[in-house]
C-alpha cells in the first residue's frame, strides 16, 4: 500500500479517534441531544392530548422534529472547541486532503448525536403510541436522514465558527435546508402507519444522503478555509 494512502487513512483513524474520545469525556455535552429528545417526547401528552388516537396521527412527525432540533443542538460546538484552541488552523494548514479530514469530524459527531437518536427514537415512539407499522420506518428514515443532517448541518457550523454567538445565524442557514429531510422522512412514518409502501420517500432519503456525502464536505472544507483566513 502506498505511503500516502497508510497516511491518509491514519489522519482519518487520528481525527475520528479524537473527536468521540472527547465527546466521551464531556458526556453532558454528548448527551443534551438524547435528553433534550426524551424530554420533549415525555411532555409531548402533556401539552397536547393524551389520547392515543391524536398521539398517533401526529408521532411521526413530532418525532422527526425533535430529532432534528437535537441534531441542531449539538452543531454549533462540531467546529468550536477546534477553531479555539488552534487545532481547525493546523488541520486546514495538514497535508492531508481537507475533504477527507471533515469528512471524519462529521462522522464521529453522528456516532454521538446522530446514531444514538436513532436508536432512542422508536423506544420513544411508545410514549406517543406510535403504531408498531412505524417503528421500522422510523429508524430507518432516521439512520439515513441523521446523516444528511449532520453533513448539512456541518455547513453551517463551519461558516458560523469564527462568530462568537452564531447560534441564531446557523439555525437561519441550516433550517430551510433541512425542510425537505423533515418531509421526506415523516411521510416515510406517515405512509408506513397508513399501509402504504415507503419505497419512495426511503429512496430519496437515499439519494439526499448520497448526495450530501459527496458535496457537504467540498462546501465544508471551503466554508473552514475562509473561517480560519477570516
Amino acid at each position: 500500500m502506498p505511503n500516502s494512502q497508510i497516511s491518509l487513512r491514519q489522519g482519518l483513524t487520528a481525527v475520528l479517534k479524537r473527536d468521540v474520545l472527547g465527546a466521551f469525556r464531556q458526556r453532558g455535552d454528548m448527551l443534551n441531544p438524547v435528553v433534550f429528545f426524551l424530554m420533549v417526547v415525555t411532555m409531548m401528552p402533556l401539552g397536547i392530548s393524551p389520547e392515543s388516537k391524536s398521539l398517533a396521527f401526529l408521532a411521526p412527525g413530532l418525532l422527526w422534529v425533535i430529532a432534528l432540533l437535537a441534531t441542531l443542538l449539538s452543531l454549533d460546538s462540531l467546529f468550536r472547541s477546534d477553531y479555539e484552541d488552534g487545532s481547525l488552523e493546523q488541520l486546514v494548514l495538514s497535508p492531508q486532503p481537507l475533504y477527507f479530514m471533515v469528512l471524519a469530524k462529521v462522522c464521529s459527531h453522528w456516532l454521538t448525536t446522530g446514531l444514538p437518536l436513532t436508536i432512542v427514537a422508536p423506544v420513544l415512539g411508545i410514549l406517543l403510541a406510535l403504531p408498531a407499522e412505524g417503528y421500522i420506518p422510523l429508524w430507518l428514515s432516521l439512520l439515513l436522514g441523521t446523516v444528511t443532517l449532520s453533513l448539512v448541518g456541518a455547513i453551517g457550523a463551519a461558516l458560523t465558527v469564527s462568530l462568537r454567538k452564531g447560534g441564531l445565524l446557523l439555525s437561519l442557514i441550516i433550517m430551510p435546508l433541512y425542510v425537505p429531510v423533515l418531509i421526506f422522512g415523516a411521510s416515510c412514518v406517515r405512509l408506513a402507519v397508513d399501509g402504504f409502501s415507503i419505497g419512495g420517500p426511503l429512496a430519496i432519503l437515499g439519494a439526499f444522503c448520497a448526495a450530501a456525502i459527496v458535496l457537504a464536505p467540498l462546501a465544508i472544507a471551503g466554508a473552514l478555509k475562509m473561517s480560519v483566513e477570516a
